[in-house]
């Protein structure tokens, strides 16, 4: 398999994760909902579950965003003496 074949693989594989992710917390807020618990806290519980999907989304969207870097800059010409 090819870098760019990788690549792309893992992109796959993080957009699936992400998906699953988000799938699992929309059902955890669904059953919060469902239950007699009170506003108070339901708005604990949905505080909690909402920093939780952040911690465990974010890592991921941030990698597939990154730029992808292949080689170093190339050095700026130096400057002509006046």
């Amino acid at each position: 398999m090819g870098r760019d074949e990788q690549r792309a693989a893992m992109r796959q594989v993080r957009e699936g994760l992400i998906g699953e992710l988000e799938e699992l917390y929309r059902q955890a807020f669904d059953r919060i909902s469902e239950q007699d618990l009170g506003e108070g806290a339901i708005a604990r519980l949905t505080q909690l579950l909402l920093r939780s999907r952040e911690a465990a989304i974010t890592p991921l969207q941030t990698e597939i965003e990154a730029p992808l870097i292949t080689r170093a800059p190339e050095p700026s010409p130096p400057e002509p003496k006046t």
